[in-house]
């Protein structure tokens, strides 16, 4: 019975793991010059559109509704400021991020290019957790919008009043489980999600216009409202700018837009370096995906404020985070309708695996690479379970309102666009081109006011999105100090002389001298041997080799090792090595040494001065301090078996 528990236990645990890259055991690396062999594999580009599109195009399903609440009658002249923004604005930042990261980095990368040490850490982990707010409560709201849209059809009212958070969550669920089952590329299911989708929808908005053209006291009556409670054109659009942040969930997508590019097929020509096709290809999706959306959100916003009753927008009325849908039962009919509903269920749902495709695409490829998440962080299946619950939570806080998650959703949304507008900026400034900088610095000013805004007015955004910060910084931390004495060098390689120096010593003791590099004049190692061998009662015949560990980025958790051999002053021999960390850069030159020559080396340590907690910090944070011990710590978790474990010598 124990035999086969352990083996059930040992089959999950594999089928939860599965896919993970052991560190430091050597991942396959995608050849350079096989992309246009990769260019044929892609999609076209308008497919890998439909992808990104059951994010961006679903936001209709609430998008008409959420902007009638925010800016009542003026919500036509609210959503044409948002399309501007959107053409003007947005679009030009992300094709410039295309160019700039065509392989699906997107921002969050270029801008931890422009930052290193720790103050880059922390500030991807901060956009990190407003990326995670973005994702996640696309998730929960899409989800809640789709059980919505469930719940109010007439056919289905009485069955499920009141379980609309039980619905939530089974959607949720259902999510998560086809992510553990194996998420492959669905781009076919996309692509006619989507085309289903947009075709009922210009079947809606036509009808809703027709009704418009031939009502036309609708138009009248709006039109006279609006000029009673504004006054003039002037009024109508300062109030709309001011509003205007409250309607940013109609700027998602794009973010998913540049993640999807590696989706995206090149040209025959195309290089990893410079995969031409690929950004012309997103650009194309990008501009197509904006034009698109744009039509239809000033036709459902124009249709929906018209022709429905005001207070049918309000919490509980029949027309709340379901305008269209609304619509399509009020003029086609409840099996039109219903059609219609099943339709924005299936691509709202898909919307939450767009997100999550996001989530297990972004935190896996920087927290687990940063040292700040277990290494199992690196699997989808455990991430995947973490992000499920996660949007439980969410789902049970909001009580699964669409309206109350709008706040969190657009600062996510904005806080990302914001970041990806300085960071093109940044990045036009560094090519010189004056008038791209200056148009990008514009856009940038634009999105951080809309950002600014959006917390003043709906604080709870912010407040969502720090939680997800301090939630990350909190794991990070932990994990971090968790992993401390980890082994995180996944290569080392040694130059000619140096691979020299480890055989030749190796024929006889291996002896290694760690030594922190001062002057490096003779006297130096000449007081540094005379020390050693008078603190370990060592023979003036043993010789040795000394190993120099220079810090460079200690923020840094992994890393692959050159090791450069030289003579210094005729006579001695030392091995220089640059690491984020110098127990560890010692530690895997130790195993590397043991496993190059099969005889165990042998390393020799002065005593750090200070305090040890002290010291700790600084192996901590600075790569350094308290090198003897750690430096022992590390070897005895990354080889159990002390009669093969290189030996460490203090004095």
């Amino acid at each position: 019975m124990t035999s086969t528990k352990d083996a059930r236990t040992g089959n999950l645990r594999a089928w939860m793991l599965e896919g993970l890259s052991d560190m430091g055991k050597g991942r396959p690396s995608r050849p350079m010059d096989s992309a246009p062999e990769a260019a044929h594999k892609g999609q076209r580009w308008w497919r890998v559109m439909c992808l990104t599109g059951v994010d961006y195009f679903s936001t209709l399903g609430y998008q008409p509704g959420i902007a009638a609440l925010a800016a009542g009658l003026l919500s036509p002249v609210a959503t044409i400021v948002l399309v501007i923004v959107t053409l003007a604005g947005a679009l030009p930042v992300y094709r410039r991020v295309a160019e700039e990261s065509p392989h699906g980095e997107g921002s969050i990368a270029m801008l931890s290019r422009l930052l290193s040490f720790w103050k880059g850490k922390l500030f991807v982990l901060t956009l990190l957790g407003f990326a995670a707010t973005d994702f996640l409560i696309t998730i929960t709201l899409s989800a809640a919008d789709a059980s919505t849209h469930l719940v109010e059809n007439p056919h289905l009212a009485d069955a499920l009043h009141d379980k609309q958070v039980l619905i939530t969550m089974v959607l949720i669920a259902l999510l998560g489980a086809v992510f553990l089952k194996g998420f492959l590329e669905a781009i076919g299911v996309a692509v006619v999600l989507v085309g289903v989708y947009l075709a009922l929808n210009a079947v809606v908005v036509v009808t809703g216009l027709w009704h418009v053209a031939t009502e036309g006291h609708v138009v009248t009556d709006w039109s006279s409202a609006l000029t009673a409670e504004h006054g003039n054109v002037f009024a109508m659009i300062g109030v709309a700018l001011l509003v205007f942040p409250k309607l940013a969930l109609g700027l998602s997508g794009f973010e998913t837009g540049v993640a999807v590019m590696p989706h995206v097929a090149g040209d025959a020509g195309d290089t990893e370096e410079k995969p031409t096709g690929r950004i012309r290809g997103t650009k194309k999706l990008l501009t197509t995906a904006a034009l698109i959306m744009s039509v239809f959100l000033i036709t459902t916003s124009f249709i929906t404020t018209v022709l429905i009753p005001h207070e049918e927008f309000e919490s509980g009325g029949d027309a709340n985070g379901r305008a269209l849908a609304y619509l399509a039962h009020e003029y086609l009919g409840n099996t039109f309708g219903t059609i219609y509903d099943v339709s924005t269920i299936a691509i709202l749902w898909f919307a939450g695996a767009s997100a999550m495709a996001g989530l297990l695409n972004l935190m896996p490829r920087y927290l687990p690479k940063y040292g700040m998440a277990p290494h199992w962080a690196r699997a989808v299946r455990p991430m995947v379970i973490v992000f499920t619950l996660v949007a439980f939570l969410v789902t049970w806080i909001f009580d699964a309102d669409v309206d109350a998650q709008g706040g969190a959703y657009a600062t996510g949304v904005l806080v990302l666009i914001s970041s990806a507008a300085i960071a093109v900026t940044i990045a036009a400034r560094k090519a010189g081109q004056r008038g791209w900088s200056i148009g990008f610095a514009v856009i940038s000013a634009v999105f951080l006011y809309t950002t600014v805004l959006n917390v003043i007015e709906r604080p709870d955004g912010v407040k969502i999105g720090a939680c997800f910060i301090a939630g990350i910084m909190l794991i990070s931390l932990l994990s971090r100090l968790g992993r401390a004495f980890e082994l995180r060098v996944t290569h080392v390689g040694l130059d000619e002389t140096a691979e020299r120096f480890v055989h030749d010593i190796s024929q006889r003791t291996a002896r290694f001298i760690a030594n922190e590099p001062d002057s490096r004049d003779i006297a130096e190692y000449r007081d540094k041997i005379g020390q050693i061998r008078a603190d370990n009662d060592l023979p003036t015949t043993e010789d040795f080799v000394f190993v120099e560990v220079t810090v460079t980025d200690p923020s840094e958790f992994e890393a692959e090792l050159t090791v450069r051999g030289e003579v210094l002053h005729d006579r001695y021999r030392v091995l220089t090595v640059e690491s984020s960390s110098v127990p560890n850069a010692l530690a895997a030159l130790l195993l590397h040494s043991r496993d190059l020559t099969g005889t165990r080396p042998h390393m020799y340590f002065e005593w750090t001065e200070g305090n040890p907690f002290a010291n700790f910090l600084r192996f901590f944070l600075l790569g350094q301090g308290e090198v003897a011990p750690v430096t022992r710590e590390i070897l005895r978790e990354a080889e159990p078996d002390r009669d093969r474990r290189p030996r460490v010598h203090v004095g």
